[in-house]
């Protein structure tokens, strides 16, 4: 899929991406959802399906912290409070710890709650709010929204269809 220009074609690239990866987390068992047999964020690390599902959430609720945060004249810090963009890997265990409790039913709505407060901020704005102007340093909002929605709502699907074929679930 093209990289997003538009409010419109980002919703599109976040709606169609959802559902594809909505699609391959139907039907994984519970017993799926908590062992770590897949790749994790950090090099050297295995996450669960619950993990990447967590992974997704926190991001899409990072984002939608981000634009409240501006929004209300606060500042924001990138990419999180006591994270930099060199430690992602340890935000992502952050955000493994974080959803870890919850059940995969939970988590899956939670996922699904992320992305629906980002679709309706999105709605909220126009073309040039979203991509007429540098947000956070040279990108623009849109971006930085598709950076973490449906880019890796694609990327967790290949992982998924990968994780399935080796299961022989595919």
């Amino acid at each position: 899929m093209a990289v997003p220009q538009t409010k419109a074609e980002l919703l599109n690239a976040i709606e169609t991406e959802f559902a594809k990866l909505e699609r391959e987390l139907d039907g994984i068992p519970p017993a799926g959802f908590a062992e770590p047999s897949l790749d994790g964020h950090a090099k050297g690390t295995m996450m669960s399906v619950g993990d990447l599902v967590a992974y997704l959430t926190g991001w899409g609720e990072l984002v939608v912290k981000w634009i409240e945060w501006d929004e209300q004249g606060l500042p924001v810090d990138f990419p999180e409070t006591g994270y930099k963009w060199n430690e992602l890997g340890r935000l992502a265990q952050k955000f493994y710890g974080d959803y870890r409790a919850l059940p995969p039913s939970e988590l899956l709505s939670r996922l699904a709650a992320s992305k629906d407060a980002l679709v309706a901020l999105i709605e909220a704005r126009d073309d040039q709010t979203l991509y007429g102007q540098a947000w956070y340093g040279k990108w623009p909002l849109g971006r930085m929204i598709q950076f973490n929605t449906s880019s890796p709502y694609a990327n967790a699907r290949g992982r998924l269809r990968q994780w399935k074929k080796l299961k022989g679930a595919a």
